[in-house]
């Protein structure tokens, strides 16, 4: 019996038809700079033409973490690519970079083209939101490495700043004001610990009511799509002057925080200024998580940071809700040496 292909797991029939079911999808992220269409060996930007006079080029690249085990579970796959551009471009613009271009890596058991077009749909609005271009990606096909309905998704993002605008750090000050932008779910970070408490610890299902009262459904909440802030970010650069801005993931406010502070600083954070959303109590209460321990690991309702001059933080806060971003001042920098301290 000859042996082919797809008899080893891999079909190229649903690959050439998942490409033919996204090329429209990626076409409708393209910018004026992108040379060329889908299928080539390589995506080409044409950085000479986007307008910058002295520009570097800022990467960023990153996952969804476990979050994408509760898409699979629940076969709702339409998210998670959102999350995906989030969790990339939000990096950029903390060094003060514009979004150019995006590309993806999608690895899978088994090809299902319906499937993909629904991951990569995700990833086309972020990027449209986001402002950049899908110009790049890879399907792989990994049978018997992977569970047949098993996927694993990777994000690659450039951007770029003129030389003369990069955030390094070195500009926070002593006076500065912290403005936080809201965040209303988990985003993409800390769902290793979260399935933990809600599969292995209180049994849950996803189906089940988020909480007493709920009218979502735990699923709901956990596959909340993340915030893509940088828009917004952008527009607050391009009229105010910005000292910092940190991404608040993985790490939580103590992780990331001290990332863009240089060492002559110290951020005081009022945690009392906002309500974390329901889902964080909900989680802490399964496991009698210690409200350190929540800090560290999910971002408790601030998905972005920005350190901004005292006499323009009112002003700051009115434009991002301008750019439908809702935003609040949590704190301050003070003379310090780099340390995040969380005021109750």
């Amino acid at each position: 019996m000859a042996s082919d292909y797809r008899a080893a797991g891999v079909d190229l029939v649903a690959g050439d038809e998942a490409v033919q079911l996204i090329k429209p999808l990626v076409r409708a992220t393209y910018r004026p700079e992108v040379v060329g269409d889908i299928g080539g060996f390589g995506g080409l930007f044409d950085i000479g033409s986007a307008g910058y006079t002295d520009p570097l080029l800022v990467s960023a690249t990153d996952g969804v973490g476990t979050k994408a085990e509760i898409a699979r579970q629940t076969g709702r796959l339409g998210s998670i690519g959102r999350d995906l551009v989030a969790m990339c471009v939000d990096d950029l613009v903390c060094v003060g970079a514009e979004p150019l271009f995006f590309l993806d890596y999608l690895a899978v058991g088994r090809l299902d083209p319906d499937a993909v077009s629904q991951l990569v749909g995700g990833i086309a609005e972020g990027c449209a939101e986001a402002g950049c271009a899908l110009i790049g990606g890879e399907m792989a096909e990994h049978p018997g490495v992977m569970a047949n309905d098993q996927f694993d998704l990777v994000g690659f993002a450039v951007g770029a700043v003129e030389r003369n605008a990069v955030l390094d750090g070195t500009a926070a000050a002593t006076g500065d004001v912290l403005v936080g932008l809201e965040s209303p779910n988990l985003r993409s970070n800390g769902f290793s610990l979260a399935r933990r408490l809600v599969f292995d610890i209180a049994g849950r299902d996803l189906d089940d009511q988020a909480w007493a009262g709920a009218d979502t459904t735990l699923a709901d909440e956990l596959l909340a799509p993340s915030v893509i802030y940088a828009p917004a970010v952008l527009a607050v650069m391009a009229e105010h002057e910005v000292h910092a801005v940190a991404h608040i993931t993985g790490g939580g406010l103590p992780g990331n925080l001290p990332r863009v502070l240089g060492d002559t600083v110290d951020a005081v954070v009022d945690t009392t200024a906002w309500e974390p959303p329901r889902i964080f109590s909900e989680l802490q209460a399964i496991g009698d998580v210690s409200d350190e321990e929540m800090g560290r690991v999910f971002n408790m309702g601030m998905g972005m940071v920005i350190a901004v001059p005292q006499a323009e933080a009112h002003e700051v806060v009115d434009l991002l809700a301008a750019n439908d971003r809702r935003a609040r001042i949590i704190g301050e920098l003070v003379d310090g040496t780099g340390v995040v301290h969380l005021r109750q």
